[in-house]
């Protein structure tokens, strides 16, 4: 099945099952208003869903609409938790080259994640307000899943079960912020605008066998003001979806409507590109002594689409978002 929220002046959307082809939508409210609260009560909720996805499929569904991503929140526009990892290994590596910083102990062995903001996310087309261009605006581009009630210190094959929707991110972040709250050794805050969200989260099935091993086999297509930044593929996460999950739980349990993001998706072959500037400026140093890309300005755009191994486009739909001067935010251009 395919999810997405509509705005409807509500601070969670309404919730719309979106058919395979992504071209038509059909309210899903009925069943659940929004998709939190059919995640809270998936079991009751899931078979009428399903029944509703397949009535979509074969026509029979009344009062379908052309799926709109204009219209559209972030799939899940607020969560109990969202929780990020750092799966990709290439990425940590170049981040210690760009934060100029040892290396991170046990980096390998065990999982790194931080807590974010999740009380305000953004939908795949909002505009992104930011204070200042000297804060060192950056994207992130990221896969993630979604969970149902998780208990504490679960095995990551229970936490595999746990798992019900997959999604796409841009997970905001201020380099030049980072940079110093990093030194603190008290974790981000300021370093973490509002993440953003591709229009669609889906369950594992409509990725077929690119889902395996906990894992997306898919290339992340990030482009900034139209010029390729990256393809980077999922599959070399160092550390499934399942074991991030069951790291975040050791201690505690989760909600359901957590998110787990991947990190920021990054592969060994430099010919697969970066899906964040700071990993292309880190190459950069490497390569040339210096850091030569500038990070995001106002007015630049963002794209990210996740596209299957055969070049098709995957099912979360496109991230289209520009960066705005906090003041701006809004105004007709």
């Amino acid at each position: 099945m395919k999810f997405a929220a509509y705005q409807n002046g509500s601070p969670d959307g309404r919730l719309v099952i979106v058919s395979k082809d992504q071209a038509r939508a059909v309210d899903a409210s009925a069943i659940a208003p929004d998709l939190l609260t059919a995640l809270r009560n998936w079991q009751q909720a899931e078979p009428a869903l399903r029944r509703l996805a397949e009535s979509l499929e074969d026509g029979s569904a009344s009062h379908v609409v052309a799926f709109d991503p204009a219209r559209c929140l972030a799939p899940l526009p607020r969560a109990p938790q969202w929780l990020d990892g750092s799966a990709f290994l290439n990425h940590g590596r170049l981040m210690d080259v760009a934060f100029n910083k040892p290396p991170i102990p046990d980096f390998d062995a065990i999982p790194v994640m931080y807590q974010g903001a999740s009380d305000d996310f953004l939908g795949p087309q909002a505009e992104v307000p930011f204070v200042t261009e000297a804060d060192g605006i950056d994207f992130e581009g990221e896969f993630g899943v979604i969970v149902d009630d998780v208990p504490m210190a679960v095995s990551a094959e229970d936490a595999a079960r746990r798992i019900r929707l997959l999604v796409q991110i841009n997970d905001w972040s201020l380099r030049a912020v980072g940079a110093r709250e990093v030194r603190t050794g008290f974790g981000f805050l300021q370093a973490k605008p509002s993440t953003s969200f591709a229009p669609i989260a889906v369950t594992p099935d409509e990725v077929g066998d690119a889902w395996r091993d906990g894992q997306l086999d898919m290339a992340l297509h990030v482009q900034r003001n139209g010029e390729r930044m990256g393809a980077a593929s999922g599959r070399e996460m160092a550390f499934s979806f399942p074991q991030l999950i069951a790291h975040a739980a050791r201690t505690r349990r989760l909600t359901a409507g957590t998110i787990i993001g991947s990190g920021t998706v990054s592969n060994a072959d430099r010919a697969a590109g970066s899906s964040c500037l700071a990993e292309v400026r880190a190459i950069e140093m490497i390569e040339h002594g210096e850091a030569r890309t500038s990070f995001l300005r106002f007015g630049d755009e963002v794209t990210m689409q996740a596209c299957f191994a055969d070049g098709r486009p995957g099912p979360f739909g496109r991230i289209d978002q520009r960066v705005v001067r906090a003041a701006d935010a809004g105004r007709p251009d």
